[in-house]
């Protein structure tokens, strides 16, 4: 009978005798005062959930907890690539999670055929974490890193000033990886690095680069990267920091070679921009103590700026110098540069550009948000305090 099953399988579908196995992942996204989501990678395609429990002190299967499915129209989604959004959550609180995923050995029509299950290892490991994110926190830390470019040394590196209870979130500023040719690039450039540190339990929030802009794959960004406006631009309110993500686009004219005529930044600037004077008009911005917005390219640099960056100024600086920005945090020329409101730029407010060799650690209270410029090495190069 073992056999006839088998051919069957065989016939019907891809029989695996191997076990199935989470090869990337999970990790946190789009976390906010009320939902979150969690992404991982399975070798073979499953139908995977997450089971959630407080973190209440008690075993993880003191009781049965419910399930969260990633679905589509009305069904649950099958694929390798699982990404599990949780809402209805409680903002400031601290929830415990595990994913599972059950292996699809066969399909024929409408008929699933499922193998085993590969789960978070609860028993010897423990299960995860999900904060939050929580408006009347009084002070907390979070970390920024950007134009890494898949070098692992230099990630694990700066990585060190991530303080494990007392960071929130992390940043990743643009330009993790070069190029988007494939799902490969991005984990080994630098996903699997941050689930091994922190991302299990701590979100990292991506900041689209113009490079993550480039290469096949890069149409499917959100796939992995989704946000909680299920744009690349998005905004936070953790504590007295309300956050502005915003994505600059590319960095040359639409027209450029490079792009092979599939351009269209500047009526995607425009369209941001529309949304951004939405996002500081909002009783959550205006209400903030200090706002902090993050654009991967800087528009620095006079006459020898960019098409990108420059048009990036002129759609989003009249908008912001009239929000009380207390910083914007940039990145992409790969050198450190502080910039005072209206000292060569045309902002009202301070830009801090970080290097692609440092690191941002960054811990805000109710006297002020201070911020440590961090070398490779653990130094500290440059340190900045802003209200």
């Amino acid at each position: 009978m073992k056999r006839i099953f088998l051919f069957v399988l065989a016939i019907c579908g891809v029989y695996s005798a191997q076990a199935i196995k989470i090869i990337h992942g999970p990790y946190l996204q789009a976390v906010g005062e009320t939902e979150a989501t969690i992404v991982w990678i399975t070798d073979v395609e499953a139908m995977s959930w997450v089971e959630l429990a407080p973190a209440d002190g008690t075993h993880f299967y003191q009781n049965e907890h419910p399930r969260f499915y990633e679905t589509y129209l009305g069904k649950r989604v099958i694929g390798r690539l699982h990404k599990v959004k949780i809402t209805g959550l409680e903002p400031g609180k601290k929830y415990r999670y595990a994913v599972a995923s059950k292996e699809v050995i066969a399909t024929k029509h409408h008929h699933i055929h499922f193998g085993n299950v590969a789960a978070t290892n609860v028993f010897r490991k423990g299960a995860n974490y999900i904060s939050t994110l929580n408006p009347s926190k009084d002070s907390f830390g979070f970390t920024v890193l950007n134009d890494i470019h898949s070098k692992q040394e230099r990630l694990e590196a700066l990585l060190n000033c991530y303080e494990k209870g007392r960071t929130d979130m992390v940043f990743y500023n643009g330009d993790m990886v070069t190029v988007v040719p494939d799902e490969k690039t991005l984990f080994e450039g630098f996903v699997d690095a941050s689930v091994r540190r922190f991302a299990k339990d701590v979100p990292f929030y991506l900041v689209r680069g113009n490079h993550e802009t480039r290469g096949l794959f890069a149409t499917s960004y959100l796939n992995y990267f989704p946000t909680l406006t299920n744009k690349p631009y998005f905004t936070l309110k953790h504590g007295d920091v309300f956050f502005i993500v915003l994505d600059g686009g590319e960095d040359k004219p639409d027209n450029h070679l490079e792009y092979y005529e599939t351009a269209c930044y500047d009526e995607y600037r425009k369209q941001e921009a529309e949304w951004l004077k939405k996002v500081v008009e909002s009783e959550e911005c205006k209400s903030a103590k200090y706002r902090i917005v993050l654009m991967h390219m800087p528009p620095i640099g006079g006459k020898h700026m960019w098409h990108g960056p420059k048009h990036a100024g002129e759609c989003f600086f009249p908008i912001l110098n009239e929000a009380n920005i207390a910083v914007m945090l940039s990145a992409h020329t790969h050198r450190y540069s502080y910039h005072a409101p209206l000292d060569g730029t045309d902002a009202k407010f301070p830009i801090l550009v970080n290097s692609n060799k440092c690191a941002l650690k960054a811990y805000v209270n109710g006297e002020g948000i201070k911020i440590e410029v961090i070398d490779e090495a653990g130094a500290v190069q440059h340190t900045h305090s802003f209200k």
